[in-house]
């Protein structure tokens, strides 16, 4: 009965919130019909939030790590000042046609870099400072991104990390005790006793760790 009562909210609140457009919702629709994993793609609820972020703090660099099929790096344009920048790091050269497609009709696809490799292999080669970071790509260098990042990341600045409930198996961390949710815990413990940050995790679709650099 719980879980139905989330699901009744969830529809509630994805209702009465602003809707995605239909450049983003031909993304939704495309990554469902092209794509073996589909539920990776952020839903209308995250995709809101990221791009209200954007429009609040304003970031003149985003670094994004996980493109997938380029529907959060169209979220997080809408935002994006006219001088901003996004960096795009997708370890899948197979998406490359599928993400440059749905940025074909964003107004700001020529502020959008996309980087195809490992991004354990990428960021270190990336110079510019940024102001808002999003990650959502191999839960296992969860840890790494962020000692990546980190020094990378301007004061005030921002980093979200998704996936961090991973379908809730970290509440029970004695029966989950695969790699994923103990790595997921792990960080999650770590950055709450970081005394560089300051912290929440917000329990919307599968968990946002988001990560304010003092």
């Amino acid at each position: 009965m719980e879980d139905i009562e989330k699901d009744r909210r969830y529809e509630y609140c994805e209702r009465l919130s602003q809707d995605h457009s239909k450049a983003l919702h031909d993304v939704y629709r495309q990554t469902h019909l092209k794509t073996l994993a589909p539920r990776m793609v952020s839903g209308q609820l995250q995709g809101r939030l990221l791009s209200f972020l954007v429009h609040i703090f304003k970031p003149l660099h985003i670094l994004e790590i996980g493109t997938f099929s380029g529907y959060a790096t169209l979220c997080l344009a809408e935002g994006l000042p006219e001088n901003g920048k996004i960096t795009s790091i997708e370890v899948n050269d197979e998406f490359e046609y599928l993400i440059r497609k749905h940025l074909e009709n964003c107004p700001n696809k020529k502020n959008i870099e996309l980087k195809f490799g490992s991004a354990l292999d990428v960021i270190p080669t990336l110079e510019s400072e940024f102001d808002l970071v999003f990650i959502d790509a191999k839960k296992l260098d969860y840890p790494l991104y962020y000692d990546l990042v980190f020094d990378k990341v301007s004061s005030g600045g921002v980093i979200i990390f998704d996936n961090v409930l991973w379908s809730n198996k970290v509440l029970d961390l004695d029966e989950h005790k695969d790699p994923r949710t103990q790595t997921l815990h792990e960080l999650n413990l770590r950055i709450k006793n970081d005394s560089r940050v300051e912290n929440f995790i917000l329990p919307l679709r599968d968990g946002l760790q988001i990560v304010r650099k003092i």
